[in-house]
């Protein structure tokens, strides 16, 4: 990477794990400090509190994606980290339950991962992008991890309005970088009809339809993981932190090796067939020894290598098969299938766990690798980046 590119991979990745920490703060607390509400909350609000944010996301990805198109990434970024803080705030600054909920809508209202992540495709090369994709995601895994560890702990200090509002704080202080520190890319003039053109697009729908069956069995998986850590290694919610940081750090050592060869060969089909393969026989593994200590860890590393994997390659796929005038519209399309993804596996993950059990769990999950292996073989390789309205050669 030469020095424009570092900047804008540390700071965009920097972006989305800060935006994110204090998100992923709030899961482990947020239940109880609801109860304790004056007037209290029920289950069902609740559930609106935690679960509006990531449906939010998923409607306004697609819009916000196609705005960074036609007025540039950075004027949407900011728009959307305001939006978000303004959320934050409102949320910390209440302790009536609607309010809150109002707060976290307009949290999700900062739908700004496509954006992002579309930045971040304009300002890297092809030969590195996969791997500036993958520091963002790892980026994200280890917010997610440190956060389950230090939400208790924060919560303890200031309090989960407190949480709030450092939340706001932490995106507010990533606009000046936003505006500085990453590089500026030429806006490429837009074209109507984008958003029609890129859903026309059999290539990028096996792609958005990929993600989507990645973020289902990831949250499937932490749907039954937490039960079985519990019940095999006698770990309980606070404590699971120390099965999850090892595998992640771990996971990531190979990841970046492998690109390396599977960007320097052009292997991206083969290499994302066999990462889909290893979804699946990792998830089977789960299913078959999640009660041994060593089945239930060596399980969660694989499915872990491959997510990671996958969580660079695919959005660097996207970028470079979209028409660059449409790249903005693609990802917003791709982050909102992240998001729905996410609430079906967790209905999927619910639904399992209580009718069959925890490794029933798992092998819904891995029913799921198996569809996407069904369309993955189809994708095509990419042979070089595709210019302005220029459909990408194959």
């Amino acid at each position: 990477m030469n020095a424009a590119e570092i900047r804008a991979t540390l700071v965009l990745s920097l972006v989305q794990a800060l935006r994110l920490l204090g998100m992923f703060m709030i899961l482990p607390v947020f239940a109880l400090y609801a109860r304790d509400l004056p007037g209290g909350a029920t289950p069902a609000q609740v559930g609106w509190a935690i679960g509006l944010y990531g449906l939010v996301q998923a409607v306004l990805q697609i819009p916000f994606g196609m705005a960074s198109d036609r007025i540039g990434r950075k004027p949407i970024i900011v728009l959307g980290l305001l939006l978000f803080a303004g959320g934050s705030w409102l949320a910390g600054a209440t302790q009536e339950i609607h309010w809150i909920i109002l707060g976290r809508a307009l949290q999700g209202a900062g739908a700004i991962s496509g954006a992002v992540s579309a930045l971040l495709a304009d300002a890297t090369r092809i030969s590195i992008r996969t791997t500036a994709l993958t520091l963002m995601g790892i980026g994200m895994g280890l917010s997610f991890t440190i956060a389950l560890v230090i939400g208790p702990i924060v919560a303890g200090w200031i309090g989960v309005d407190g949480i709030f509002t450092m939340t706001g704080w932490l995106a507010l202080m990533a606009v000046p970088l936003v505006i500085f520190v990453v590089p500026t890319v030429p806006l490429i003039p837009g074209a109507r009809g984008q958003l029609r053109t890129v859903l026309a697009d059999t290539q990028l729908l096996r792609l958005d339809g990929g993600i989507f069956l990645l973020h289902a069995m990831m949250t499937a998986l932490f749907i039954a993981a937490p039960h079985a850590i519990e019940t095999t290694l006698g770990l309980g919610n606070d404590q699971q932190w120390k099965v999850y940081l090892p595998v992640l750090l771990v996971s990531i050592i190979p990841v970046f090796p492998l690109l390396r060869v599977i960007e320097k060969r052009n292997l991206a089909r083969p290499g994302l067939i066999a990462a889909v393969a290893m979804l699946g026989i990792a998830l089977l593994l789960a299913a078959e020894t999640w009660g041994t200590a060593v089945g239930l860890c060596g399980s969660l590393l694989l499915f872990f290598v491959a997510l990671n994997f996958l969580e660079g390659t695919l959005p660097s796929m996207i970028s470079r098969r979209a028409p660059l005038a449409r790249k903005g519209a693609a990802l917003g399309i791709y982050s909102s299938s992240q998001f729905l993804g996410g609430f079906v596996g967790a209905k999927l993950g619910g639904y399992a766990l209580g009718h069959w059990g925890t490794g029933s769990v798992f092998a819904v999950a891995a029913v799921l690798s198996a569809v996407w292996l069904s369309f993955a073989v189809g994708v095509r390789p990419i042979a070089h980046e595709p210019q302005t309205g220029e459909t990408p050669a194959v």
